[in-house]
């Protein structure tokens, strides 16, 4: 499988901070010159101020007499999970993994319900190793796909789901199930928008999506990011061709605590099975051990998934 673009901009960036790193090192032993050692300390440091200014934007995002308000506790954890989590996405398993974990489509499976892994935005499918490991040991068919261009429309990714939901479709004989993280699942629902394709599916999970939109879409650019906008008509146009009985068949993760879908009702959808994860932040959503179990419930048919408790 090719590198794709992402792949090949994070792992450019990835070696680069490894380069300053290792060069500040040098430079410091070099020269007997430990000052130099402030340049690294200074990359993390900007890092950790970056996800600082997010979480304090999500929490001037609620008004203070609102009892969901995330409290100061709860943010610091969420912010040292993504602090710590993050990079491992995108510095090692997005850049460097990405085709780590091939798709999963055995001749032996027909009649086993398949997964179709959709990433969200500046993500690849190096996302969801993690869940492609559990998924192929647990005999269960799974496509991961990437979605490109970086900054293109998000209508302009249906083709790419299409083929992943086909391949899945021909390999096992039933309808998938999609989860979707981030911007994956406006993705999922624009493919759905067409005619037909709704009967395709078993159902739509989906991770920290902004289905009403995110006020940090307000600070990107690409056509995607502006899609993204909360009060866009993109949004709106999508939200009014779903039919109620579609919604129905959504499973909604979000988290009170998610540093980058704020307003953070904004990741759910009425009619939909909205479910809460707990001081919780963006990325790691997708790794919350309670999603994979509901996953994997709805995928080997063990009735409903029960609904979570704060």
């Amino acid at each position: 499988m090719p590198l794709r673009m992402l792949a090949l901009l994070q792992r450019l960036i990835a070696l680069g901070l490894l380069g300053v790193t290792i060069g500040a090192i040098w430079l410091a032993i070099q020269f007997d010159a430990l000052p130099f050692l402030v340049i690294p300390g200074m990359v993390v440091g900007g890092y950790a101020a970056t996800l600082a200014i997010e979480f304090w934007l999500l929490r001037r995002s609620y008004v203070d007499s609102d009892l969901e308000r995330p409290s100061v506790k709860q943010l610091a954890h969420a912010w040292a999970a993504e602090a710590i989590g993050a990079p491992r996405v995108f510095l090692w398993r997005q850049p460097f993994r990405s085709n780590a974990e091939p798709d999963h489509l055995p001749g032996d499976r027909r009649g086993r319900r398949g997964v179709l892994l959709v990433h969200g935005f500046l993500c690849n499918r190096g996302l969801w190793n993690p869940w492609m490991r559990r998924l192929r040991a647990a005999g269960i068919p799974f496509v991961a796909v990437n979605l490109e261009p970086i900054f293109g429309s998000i209508d302009s990714y249906a083709g790419t789901i299409e083929a992943g939901v086909l391949g899945l479709e021909n390999a096992t004989g039933v309808a998938p199930l999609i989860v979707a993280h981030s911007m994956g699942g406006l993705a999922a629902r624009a493919w759905l928008a067409d005619e037909g394709r709704s009967e395709r599916i078993h159902r739509l999970v989906t991770i920290a999506t902004p289905h009403a939109g995110t006020r940090i879409a307000d600070r990107g650019f690409g056509a995607n990011m502006g899609q993204m906008r909360a009060g866009g008509d993109w949004l709106a146009r999508l939200s009014g061709a779903e039919p109620p009985a579609l919604r129905e068949r959504f499973v909604c993760f979000w988290s009170h605590c998610d540093n980058i879908v704020f307003p953070t009702r904004n990741a759910t959808l009425r009619g939909a099975d909205n479910r809460h994860l707990v001081a919780t932040p963006h990325v790691q959503m997708a790794y919350h051990p309670a999603v994979f179990d509901a996953v994997l419930r709805l995928v080997e048919g063990a009735g409903p998934v029960p609904s979570m408790v704060r």
